[in-house]
């Protein structure tokens, strides 16, 4: 049996703002430890194959935007992938799904899809890989499966399973659904026995999925082999077409297909699930990252540069500033170079909110943090006024900026570690540390790093219109093409 691992890496994580942020969203995040949640996904398959499975590395589907981020991250940790396909934007899980299973079934192939989202956390990876085993074997038998967690208490924030007759030892039919309860039904849940969280991952054959699929919603399986078909390779990477893959029905894998699944004709199970007692959690929101954190003392949770005193059950969480808390109780903080979160654990869910404001107001705080990640490394602006702004820039061995040119601003570069490549007009020429070069409005440019080390400058740019998108590329060894004001990472 060959399990074909497939990784759903999108979504925005507005509740984990301000973390979280569209361009560089909770799955690329680490909140605990050096791996991010995309790896910590991509590490558990490690060992499955010892249970008697062929599997091969996975695919990932995630947005466009993110697409180098994510080759990096598994580049990081020693793993290629089977495929990356990137979406133009986000059409929920069953899009998604969908157009790995048809990129599996064009390989000739019809592997069992072991679906995961990819900012989930599981710390027994033992009882996981038990349970994919199970789960993996239904499914080559035909069924659809799903992973019901184990309920630890009666959590309103979650869509529940009930479970139906026994199948064997290890899992059991699909009864049904259940949308997020109330307090008191979730108490009646928890205590019956009968219901598991809703866990967002499933099993099944490529070609099962279509089928069922086909039968439910064929619109999504016509847009999303139109999409793959008119794909473009690039680099590594698979890109969707936009305008086929925007035509397609925005629907989850639980209401288009898991619902209306029963039994088939000669009575055989379509839906099963598989309960799951891991460690498990979908890091929704602050509260969860504060229940799944290592307490410090009087249940608070703390990261970073942190003072308390008479404090309880709060989460303090300091990436760049001393954060110092005094006489809170059941509080969220989590501060970024750029803002401040406060919010009571009840109302975790409700950062989104913050999050569609800043939306409404056109703010770039949803969007990217102050250090922003581009395939070549990094940037970070650190001072900015009227007709000027200064950034501190990395670039990584090996590197190298577009070839291009601004309508709209002049630049001056100052070396600060190791040694920069420039290109200015018609003149190639070294820069080593305090060194320093002027690039005029207009002028075709280029910066390296032909170094071994990262390269860092500081780039003081000057003019009437600063933005990211007064850029005009000529040449681009990642595949990006145009102008900013199409796409500026």
């Amino acid at each position: 049996m060959k399990i074909q691992p497939v990784i759903l890496s999108g979504g925005a994580g507005a509740r984990l703002w301000p973390l979280s942020r569209e361009q560089y969203p909770k799955q690329l995040l680490a909140f605990q430890g050096k791996s991010t949640l995309l790896q910590q996904t991509v590490q558990r398959l490690d060992g499955l194959s010892s249970l008697g499975a062929r599997v091969v590395e996975p695919m990932i589907v995630c947005n466009e935007q993110h697409r180098f981020l994510v080759a990096e991250q598994l580049r990081a940790i020693g793993h290629q992938s089977a495929a990356i396909l990137l979406e133009p934007e986000g059409r929920n899980t069953a899009p998604a799904l969908t157009v790995a299973a048809l990129a599996a079934l064009n390989k000739d192939e019809d592997p069992v899809l072991l679906v995961m989202p990819a900012d989930h956390v599981i710390v027994d990876s033992e009882a996981y890989h038990t349970a994919v085993k199970a789960a993996s074997e239904l499914a080559n038998d035909g069924a659809l499966v799903t992973f019901g967690i184990v309920p630890t208490a009666p959590e309103t924030g979650f869509g529940y399973i009930r479970k139906g007759s026994p199948i064997n030892t290890q899992s059991c039919r699909l009864a049904a659904f259940v949308e997020k309860p109330d307090a008191d039904t979730a108490q009646t849940y928890v205590e019956s026995d009968e219901y598991l969280w809703n866990s967002g991952m499933f099993v099944m054959r490529a070609s099962v999925w279509i089928e069922q699929l086909t039968q439910f919603q064929p619109q999504i399986v016509t847009a999303c082999r139109q999409a793959l078909e008119q794909a473009a390779d690039d680099l590594d990477f698979c890109r969707l077409d936009a305008d086929a893959f925007r035509a397609c029905p925005n629907d989850s894998i639980d209401y288009v297909v898991m619902e209306r699944l029963g039994a088939d004709a000669d009575g055989e199970t379509l839906a099963a699930v598989v309960p799951l007692d891991a460690g498990w959690s979908d890091l929704g929101a602050w509260s969860a990252i504060w229940e799944t954190g290592e307490s410090c003392g009087d249940g608070n949770v703390s990261k970073g540069d942190v003072l308390s005193h008479n404090c309880s059950n709060s989460l303090f969480y300091s990436e760049h500033r001393l954060v110092a808390g005094v006489g809170l109780n059941d509080i969220l903080v989590v501060e970024t170079a750029d803002a401040v979160m406060v919010a009571h654990k009840d109302h975790a869910q409700d950062v989104k909110k913050i999050v569609e404001q800043l939306k409404v107001s056109q703010r770039s705080e949803r969007l990217v943090h102050r250090q922003v990640y581009r395939p070549w490394g990094s940037y970070e602006c650190i001072d900015a006024g009227e007709r000027f702004q200064v950034k501190r820039i990395v670039v990584n061995s090996g590197a190298a900026l577009s070839l291009q040119m601004h309508h709209h601003r002049a630049e001056h570069w100052i070396v600060v570690k190791g040694t920069a490549r420039v290109t200015c007009g018609d003149k190639e020429f070294l820069l080593s540390e305090n060194q320093s070069t002027y690039i005029p409005i207009g002028e075709k440019h280029r910066l390296e790093n032909p170094g071994t080390m990262p390269l860092e400058i500081i780039e003081v740019q000057s003019g009437s219109y600063l933005g990211e998108d007064d850029i005009v590329r000529f040449e681009d060894r990642y595949g990006r093409k145009g102008d900013g004001r199409r796409e500026v990472n």
